[in-house]
């Protein structure tokens, strides 16, 4: 999917919402465990709940790769249900990969040709050679960490170099060498959404996947009035305060009621900014 499509997307469904498919098998509701594959039935009934309201997904690796072989089954059998929707939805796969080029390109042809992932997270501490692999894949995209939402952040994230540049802002500065909009998004934290303003002079056109919406406290609203540019330029995630809004028999319904609730807000914020 390119930049226009992932716009018309969003134009399309009046949303910019992503949903974390977060699967904790220790989280799903318990009747899920008689079926063969727990974690793709419980993010099946999610999708097909949510779907209407939500342009994105982003399973989490750490959920499926701690279950070894039957967790990636599972996530293989959750890409190829998203990718039975073709152009209805945007795909990420939320890896934080980043190592040498050799390596990187391994990691890229997992998420990019064997998994067919629209988008994958990358770790960019490592430098340009460590991204540029997985930036040759033709509408495939990069979507670098620049400013995350943890509290750790501030460890590494905020340190300046002898200009008094911060770390982050050199990220968002360098990457811009080595590709476009066209094809490189950023992840910033939604608890960081005061900080939006300085990152859009840097990046004034760029997508950025901004989580932390929701279970972690990030206010769409600010994120929004902050973040959003004239194609939107957002991708909003929400995981728990979605995919856990229940944990009954009702548990698809209640994530597709709280999806609802989002897009409801999203469509809202589209139309003042005269995006739709």
């Amino acid at each position: 999917m390119n930049y226009n499509q992932l716009f018309n997307l969003i134009k399309k469904k009046k949303s910019f919402l992503c949903v974390g498919l977060d699967s904790d098998i220790e989280k799903i509701p318990a009747f899920l465990m008689n079926s063969g594959d727990p974690v793709f039935e419980f993010n099946k009934k999610i999708i097909d709940a949510t779907i209407d309201f939500s342009v994105a997904y982003k399973p989490n690796l750490a959920f499926y790769e701690s279950r070894g072989v039957d967790g990636l089954k599972s996530l293989q059998k959750t890409i190829d249900y998203l990718n039975s929707f073709g152009d209805e939805i945007f795909t990420i796969a939320d890896a934080k990969r980043g190592d040498i080029g050799n390596t990187s390109r391994q990691y890229a042809k997992a998420f990019f040709e064997v998994f067919d992932f629209d988008a994958l997270t990358v770790a960019p501490y490592m430098g340009k050679d460590s991204v540029t692999p997985f930036l040759e894949f033709e509408n495939k995209w990069v979507i670098l960490l620049a400013l995350t939402s943890n509290q750790g952040a501030a460890d590494f994230q905020y340190f300046e170099n002898k200009d008094s540049v911060k770390l982050f802002r050199e990220v968002l500065r360098k990457s811009q060498e080595w590709s476009t909009k066209e094809n490189m998004m950023y992840v910033v934290g939604a608890t960081k959404a005061e900080a939006l303003t300085e990152i859009r002079k840097i990046v004034p056109d760029h997508f950025l996947l901004v989580p932390g919406v929701g279970a972690q406290g990030g206010s769409l609203e600010e994120v929004a009035r902050f973040g959003m540019n004239d194609k939107c330029g957002l991708l909003v995630n929400s995981s728990r305060g979605i995919i856990f809004a229940s944990n009954g028999d009702d548990f698809a319904e209640k994530a597709g009621e709280k999806a609802l609730e989002l897009q409801k807000q999203m469509k809202k914020l589209l139309a003042e900014s005269k995006i739709i």
